[in-house]
């Protein structure tokens, strides 16, 4: 989705790949062989290997810069799988809030824009981003997802705030099953 990431955003995805890194290098050899990663990510792991200090930290901070280079959603799956690791979900619960806020800041700068305007916002407004997020998450119902915005939009009501995260956690959360279901 070509959406804006802000700064702190980015970082925020940098810590995450980081510590995901970090969970990889910890990999024994056997969990190594069934490991999805590619040969460049196996042969960096393997470099993390009798280091120590903060030699071993460059190099996972180094592994993380060459995991961020390819897709994610393997490895993620496999460390949950393999350590029961709690990486996924909070992956999971990141990109909701961003979807979140996407639409969020889209909305009201719109409505802002309409207000000095003197243009009334409606339900239905120019969105650039909900047909992209539509097509992502296809189990979305457009309506809901527009009248949520709008809810929270013009009255600043927390709970419409959350609901629209747990509607966008439910849509990631479904993707992602559908995504494991046709996989295997």
């Amino acid at each position: 989705m070509a959406d804006f990431i802000s700064r702190s955003e980015m970082k925020r995805i940098y810590k995450q790949v980081g510590a995901l890194a970090k969970e990889v290098a910890d990999l024994s050899d056997k969990e190594l062989k069934s490991f999805p990663g590619g040969t460049v990510i196996h042969e960096e792991i393997l470099a993390t290997r009798g280091l120590k200090g903060s030699s071993k930290n460059r190099q996972i901070k180094y592994l993380a810069k060459v995991m961020r280079q390819g897709p994610l959603d393997e490895i993620y799956l496999y460390i949950t799988k393999r350590k029961g690791s709690n990486l996924h979900a909070k992956k999971q619960f990141h990109e909701a809030e961003r979807l979140r806020d996407t639409l969020i800041n889209e909305a009201m700068g719109l409505h802002q824009k309409g207000l000095s305007l003197q243009i009334p916002f409606e339900p239905s407004w120019q969105s650039a981003f909900i047909p992209e997020i539509l097509a992502d998450y296809p189990n979305l119902k457009e309506k809901e997802l527009r009248q949520v915005v709008y809810q929270y939009v013009t009255t600043h009501n927390k709970d419409h705030y959350r609901e629209l995260f747990r509607i966008m956690k439910a849509a990631v959360e479904h993707k992602e099953r559908i995504e494991k279901a046709s996989g295997q």
